[in-house]
């Protein structure tokens, strides 16, 4: 017999839009136990934007307990419970993507919705709020029940307080795990930039691939197109992350699919710098954004912290998508580096830490309990 679960979601914006979270919990239909809770600031956004990401975070909790349960999700949204009960259309073109990655999380049939007013949903509510207040302090929230964190909260925890429940994948993986996602991370060749080692990131010149750039990526392409795994290749809006793209999917005949989670960092007034020319003329900025990820680069840059949240939403937007397959991601060096520093649970220090060659390539699995597995870092041997 299936098991039962309980989800109880909501979400927050202060302002509509304004600074906002969601909070949910997992429970066992029978006890009532509390099996889970998810919660996180999510920046700038209405209530229902917020309500939908609290309903994602609670299926998607609840699955990683058990994917083959019977969902029962209560809401005090009644947009959301109408919508997703199918009563309701979906009229406005925001919620249509946020409805369709809630319905993907479970087959038809395994979940069920129902309205309930807001003096029942206070657990939820309360997280919701926990987790606004956490981001108005520039803080991460973290559970403090003791319950089993959800698959997002193992991702995102520091290593220290991210034991796992299960053995780590790849010494004792329980069998029933099923197919972990797994996304090969290819950094786009080199262009003009690259090799004089200048900011280039999204607020830049948006430079193309150079010969060199080029002929890295038909490597990269040949190489992958022999190994034969890749079902889905995504990539970042800038142009020398498509070029790289294009190269591989048309070796292996897919079309290439546009994430702009994927882009790299803004670095501001410092882009087209050297380090040398930024420390030379931003000192100061320079020096606070080494010792901070909340540090912004110079002129309205994207700090590391800022990156890191808009790469841990594409994320999971992406495993909701492609749950159990092989997904090429070409993207840049911060993207690829938060990806292994959320799955590692390692500090965000560790961005200056590790080496990515352009056309290089990683990868990451992402298993059912939450999990993920760091198999393949900044690899370049197609390219000699």
């Amino acid at each position: 017999m299936a098991r039962r679960f309980v989800v109880e979601a909501d979400g927050g914006s202060r302002g509509n839009p304004g600074p906002a979270g969601y909070g949910a919990v997992v429970r066992d239909a029978e006890t009532g136990e509390t099996l889970a809770e998810a919660a996180e600031y999510i920046g700038t956004v209405t209530n229902n934007v917020a309500e939908y990401r609290g309903l994602i975070a609670g299926l998607r909790a609840a699955r990683a307990l058990d994917p083959e349960a019977e969902v029962q999700v209560r809401m005090d949204s009644k947009l959301v419970v109408e919508q997703m009960s199918g009563r309701w259309k979906i009229k406005h073109p925001g919620m249509r993507p946020l409805a369709a990655e809630a319905k993907e999380v479970f087959p038809p049939g395994q979940v069920s919705y129902e309205w309930i007013p807001r003096e029942r949903n206070k657990h939820a509510d309360l997280l919701a709020n926990e987790a606004m207040d956490a981001g108005a302090r520039g803080e991460q929230w973290r559970p403090s029940t003791g319950v089993t964190p959800s698959a997002d909260d193992v991702l995102e925890a520091p290593a220290e307080t991210a034991a796992p429940a299960v053995a780590p994948p790849g010494w004792a993986v329980p069998a029933d795990m099923g197919t972990p996602a797994t996304f090969v991370l290819l950094r786009h060749g080199e262009t003009a930039l690259t090799p004089e080692k200048r900011f280039s990131g999204s607020g830049g010149s948006d430079p193309e691939l150079s010969p060199v750039g080029r002929r890295q990526a038909e490597l990269v392409a040949a190489a992958l197109a022999a190994r034969g795994t890749i079902q889905v290749v995504v990539s970042s809006p800038l142009r020398r992350c498509v070029e790289t793209a294009e190269a591989v999917a048309s070796r292996i005949g897919v079309d290439v699919r546009i994430e702009e989670g994927l882009r790299e960092t803004d670095f501001g007034a410092w882009e087209g710098l050297t380090f040398a020319e930024a420390r030379e003329r931003y000192p100061d900025d320079l020096q606070a954004w080494l010792a901070s990820s909340k540090a912004a680069p110079t002129g309205g840059g994207e700090s590391f912290a800022a990156v890191a949240r808009r790469v841990a939403v594409t994320r999971d937007q992406l495993l909701a998508r492609y749950a159990g397959r092989t997904v090429l991601l070409v993207t840049h060096v911060t993207p690829i580096k938060t990806l292994v520093r959320l799955a590692l649970g390692a500090p965000p220090e560790s961005l200056f830490r590790m080496e990515l060659s352009a056309a290089s390539l990683s990868a990451l699995a992402y298993y059912a309990d939450g999990n993920a597995s760091l198999r393949l870092l900044n690899d370049t041997a197609h390219l000699r």
